[in-house]
Parts: structure tokens; C-alpha cells; sequence
């Protein structure tokens, strides 16, 4: 450790209680998606960054762009630091999150702490990397101001539509040009650095028939009936994906599921018409365009099978997996190198089965990884259920993690 981590650690010890207050206002701000009503948490996080004396950037999305992607209101939120000439770092962290559910024991936006550990929705995933962020730079400002000598620029991307896609956050500031870093750190766990992680592949189908009086059910086309079929198809070529094996530790291999059924008119009435939506995880050894043309195929050989039956299929998301890189590998020693000093034990890189916005920053050509605050593993902070919750022990340390690894990004 040099005098430059030493004077980070330091800065970072005086404002642990900061940064607990810091993320528990944003938890306490809902920003459920859907229905994605996600600009007023952006305007309290930016007045939390501008009482820390940042300068930020509203980057508001249309809103009729904003409406056709099923949303209500989404602000992406952009701080820019400079040190002087070198390479930007960006770290991106999403404030967007899933409906609480049921089965909660806690307030879900009640920032309770209890036994060394915050709960609320969107703790873990991702506010709580709001909070490692904005203090991992805040703290490289200070040693900056100290003398410490740092080349290059942070920026802060928080962004407000992750849960559906990330086309209208992190993908759309890179394509409109408002940034353009050369590496990424994205919210993540802190006992892993994440390189590489599954694709995904949503599709709906709508399968259509004719209805009837279910007292002559003949006269009808049952789409209920088919829609059986298709679905024990469907779970039938599970099995042949477990025999898809991924290289990349973490991930093991494709997974299929069925997440949303609806359809039926009454009771009385043959259904006339079935919707269904189907999630296909893509590992990084995978083509994604022959992931959708193979699922795609086996839906329509289905549904040809039924008499008078219509099939409807419609993407409703591709993401792309995030695969190893060069350039990642400086990203990984950096932060390995501080986090096992932090940790006291080996963090290395891995490989994860979920999707994220970080695959954004690689297809823009910009080595990506996943590091953050959090346990090691989404079943342990109880991501996306109730009671979901942060060790603040690893916000503290991820914290400095991030800021000790970016100080030596910039440092040469």
C-alpha cells in the first residue's frame, strides 16, 4: 500500500457514517420498474452528489421514446471529474428496481439497520454502488487536492433502466456521444470480479385460436390447448441445454423458463387466445442471433402441429453476454489487487449467470467489469426477494477498493 491508499483509506474512515446516510436516502426514494416512474429518484440523487460538491448532469430521455419502451419518466445522471490528461474511468450503477413483492419483514423502503446490515429495495441492487461510487471518487478528489498526483477522469453513469434492457441508460449514453471512457467498472458483488456473464434472449408468444361456447367446445380452436403443447415442448429442451457447457467459471450453462402466462375469457368460453413469455439465458460461448432462430424454429414446429392455430412471436429483449476482453485485465488486477488486501483473502475474477448493463460499455468496445458493494452472491443479499439486504462492512470496503484501484488507473 502506498501513501496515496493510505490517504484514501483514511478520508474514506472519516465519512463511514456518510455514506450509510447517503445510501439510505436513495433507498428510501421508490423507483419501482415497472411502472418505471424513475426521474424523481434521479433529481434526490443528484441533489445528494450536489451537496457533495459535484457537478451534475441531467440527461433526460424523451418523453415519448420514454413511453414506447413501456416506462414513465427516466433521468440519467452523469458527474464528470477530471485530473488532467489520461484515461476516463466510468462507474455505472443502476437506481431501478423491481417491485418490492410480498413476504417482507421490514419496511421495504425503510433503510432499517439492523446487526451491521441495511435492508430495502434496491440496497444491494444497485444503490448501494451509488453510495461506493460517489464516495470512491469524492475520496480520489481529496487525495488529489492533498498532492497526490492522478491523470485522466471519473465519471459517475447513473442510469434508471437496467430491469428493462439499459437501451435508454447506459446504451444510449454511448451512443449519443455523451460519453466515450475507455474502461468501466458496473455495479456488482465485492467477493468477485465479474468478466464475463450471460446473455439473455425474452420472447413473447401469442397464440391465437377461435373461441366457442364451452358447451360445444368442437366449434372452437382451442389456444389454451395448444399453448399446453407448446410449453411441455418448451420444458422438454431444458434437458439438452444442461449439456451446453460454459468454459467460464461461475457459469455453468443455458437455462430456460417461463416466467408469464395469461389468457381465457371466461370460464364458459374455449380460449381463443394464450400469451406467454420465455426466458432463454445465453452463455458467452453462444451466438445469440442462433440462440433466437433455434427457439424460435422449435415454437413454430410446435404450434404447426395444431389446426387452425396462429403463432405470434415477438423479441422483447437480446442482450448480448459480456465475454473476457483485452483491457479487462487491467481493470482486474487493479481491483484484486486491493480488494484481497482489503478482504483478507483471494478475489478473483469470475464469471456470473445473470445479464447486465456492462455488456453496454464492452459492445461500445470499452473493457467492462463488474465490482462492487455486496455478499457473494445474489441469493445471499436476497436480491430481487423480500428482505433484501447490504453488509455495510462491504460497502465500506468496496468503497475502498474501487477508489484504490482507479487511483492506480490514473496514476500510470
Amino acid at each position: 500500500m502506498t501513501a496515496i491508499h493510505a490517504d484514501i483509506d483514511r478520508w474514506l474512515d472519516a465519512r463511514d457514517a456518510e455514506s450509510v446516510t447517503f445510501l439510505a436516502q436513495l433507498v428510501k426514494v421508490p423507483s419501482d420498474t415497472p411502472p418505471g416512474d424513475n426521474a424523481p429518484h434521479a433529481e434526490r440523487a443528484a441533489a445528494l452528489l450536489a451537496a457533495m460538491q459535484f457537478d451534475v448532469e441531467r440527461h433526460a430521455v424523451p418523453a415519448a421514446t420514454v413511453h414506447d419502451a413501456g416506462l414513465r419518466s427516466i433521468t440519467n445522471l452523469v458527474v464528470r471529474h477530471r485530473f488532467g490528461a489520461g484515461p476516463t474511468v466510468a462507474l455505472n450503477a443502476h437506481g431501478d428496481v423491481v417491485p418490492p413483492g410480498g413476504g417482507w419483514t421490514r419496511e421495504p423502503y425503510g433503510a432499517q439497520i439492523q446487526d451491521g446490515r441495511m435492508y430495502g429495495r434496491g440496497v444491494a441492487v444497485s444503490k448501494s454502488d451509488f453510495a461506493t461510487y460517489a464516495f470512491a471518487l469524492a475520496a480520489l478528489r481529496a487525495a488529489h487536492a492533498q498532492g497526490h498526483s492522478l491523470r485522466g477522469c471519473v465519471e459517475l453513469h447513473f442510469t434508471y433502466d437496467e430491469e428493462m434492457g439499459g437501451e435508454l441508460g447506459p446504451a444510449r449514453l454511448l451512443a449519443t456521444g455523451v460519453t466515450q471512457p475507455d474502461f468501466a467498472i458496473c455495479a456488482g458483488f465485492s467477493y468477485g470480479i465479474v468478466t464475463a456473464h450471460n446473455g439473455c434472449l425474452q420472447l413473447e408468444a401469442d397464440v391465437r385460436g377461435r373461441s366457442a361456447h364451452a358447451a360445444i367446445p368442437q366449434s372452437g380452436i382451442d389456444a389454451l390447448e395448444a399453448s399446453v403443447a407448446l410449453l411441455s415442448d418448451l420444458y422438454a429442451s431444458r434437458e439438452a441445454l444442461t449439456r451446453i457447457r460454459s468454459q467460464v467459471p461461475g457459469i455453468t450453462h443455458p437455462t430456460l423458463n417461463i416466467g408469464r402466462i395469461e389468457g381465457g375469457v371466461h370460464t364458459n368460453v374455449v380460449p381463443d387466445q394464450v400469451m406467454f413469455r420465455v426466458d432463454r439465458r445465453i452463455v458467452p460461448e453462444e451466438d445469440p442471433a442462433q440462440v433466437e432462430d433455434a427457439l424460435r424454429q422449435l415454437l413454430e414446429a410446435s404450434a404447426i402441429r395444431h389446426h387452425g392455430i396462429e403463432l405470434r412471436l415477438r423479441r422483447l429483449l437480446l442482450a448480448d453476454p459480456l465475454r473476457p476482453v483485452p483491457g479487462q485485465q487491467r481493470l482486474v488486477e487493479a481491483l484484486a489487487r486491493h480488494a484481497t488486501r482489503l478482504y483478507g483473502e483471494p478475489i478473483t475474477a469470475i464469471g456470473v449467470p445473470l445479464y447486465t448493463d456492462a455488456r453496454h460499455y464492452a459492445r461500445a468496445g470499452v473493457p467492462a467489469v463488474l465490482y462492487g458493494a455486496g455478499p457473494r452472491s445474489i441469493e445471499a443479499s436476497n436480491a430481487k426477494r423480500a428482505d433484501e439486504n447490504l453488509v455495510l462492512e462491504d460497502l465500506r470496503k468496496a468503497t475502498r477498493v474501487v477508489a484504490c484501484a482507479v487511483a492506480d488507473l490514473l496514476s500510470g
